[in-house]
């Protein structure tokens, strides 16, 4: 019998794992990638497990009560997450979100009964590209609004949660499901955790798996070159500043990728795979391509499909 669950934040995880042979084959590289489709979970993004997680172990330890508010910072992806999570549980939830992200997620967000407050970016900041700057200035509004509000801050760069989210879920899924088949692991960067739980839980089950962080080639912080343009297409990450959850010793790599790149691994994803997808799940595929390419020559390179194209249709993405 099919199981029928008690509410929507049942159904967060335990997301399909395909591999893209039809990508491989158009770049003629040798070697499996592996594809965890989190644009599959509720709210269409990797990030309702990190809203589910932090909602669950702040309840847990008694620092979140029925009737407070829950407010975050959000490109809109957590924040999509937490409006979905506190709308089945009952807290009110207020996302603080810069103008420079797509239009529709804010609208989702609001559809599901969120607040909205849209902070102006940073003098110069293009729309649609977002820099540490940017986020910088949506931090202080979050911060004021917490206080103002006496709100549990659901804060995705600093709450371990975060980590468990995608250790104690994303990486023992992709494990269980490979049957632990799998020699590398490939991510872009928004608040770290997904590198961080991932290369935590994979390299406790086998050292020998490699863990790529993946970065704009013109703001590529960890990597330590000159950055020529914070600023980039690839919104939800890339924010060109250090990271509370990334452990510089579980980086065995870092791969970097252009706007171009980004664009068209993400219009791939659509055209031969069915995979409609944002820009930062094309420079995923695109830096497993280039290791397949490389160093990692017919081995097997997960990753994840962070979020649905469905949130890019105002950007230049898929016009």
């Amino acid at each position: 019998m099919t199981e029928i669950l008690p509410s929507i934040d049942h159904a967060v995880g335990r997301t399909k794992l395909v591999r893209l042979s039809r990508i491989a084959e158009h770049y003629g590289v040798r070697g499996n990638i592996y594809a965890k489709l989190e644009y599959l979970n509720p709210g269409f993004s990797k990030k309702g497990r990190v809203a589910a997680a932090m909602i669950d172990e702040a309840e847990a330890a008694g620092l979140l009560t029925k009737g407070q508010a829950v407010i975050e910072l959000t490109s809109g992806n957590t924040g999509t997450g937490l409006a979905i999570i506190c709308a089945v549980r009952g807290y009110h939830f207020v996302a603080c979100m810069s103008a420079g992200n797509s239009t529709e997620r804010a609208r989702m967000m609001r559809a599901l009964g969120a607040d909205v407050v849209i902070v102006p970016q940073a003098p110069g900041s293009p729309v649609g590209q977002v820099s540490g700057e940017d986020l910088a200035l949506v931090e202080v509004q979050a911060q004021r609004l917490t206080e103002e509000l006496g709100a549990f801050r659901a804060d995705q760069f600093n709450l371990p949660a975060n980590i468990h989210a995608h250790a104690d879920g994303t990486a023992r899924e992709i494990i269980e499901q490979t049957g632990g088949d799998i020699d590398a692991f490939v991510d872009f960067t928004g608040s770290g955790g997904t590198f961080a739980g991932c290369a935590r839980a994979f390299k406790e089950y086998d050292p020998r798996i490699k863990c790529y962080l993946v970065e704009p080639e013109t703001a590529a912080y960890y990597l330590g070159t000159e950055m020529t343009n914070k600023n980039h297409v690839i919104q939800g990450g890339g924010y060109s500043m250090e990271l509370p959850f990334i452990d510089r010793s579980t980086i065995d790599g870092i791969v970097t990728v252009t706007n171009d790149e980004a664009t068209t691994f993400a219009r791939d994803l659509a055209r031969l795979e069915g995979a409609f997808c944002g820009f930062s799940s094309g420079a995923n595929v695109c830096a497993a391509v280039k290791l397949l390419r490389t160093e990692l020559d017919g081995q097997s390179v997960a990753l994840c499909l962070n979020d649905s194209g469905l949130k890019y249709l105002s950007t230049d993405l898929y016009q």
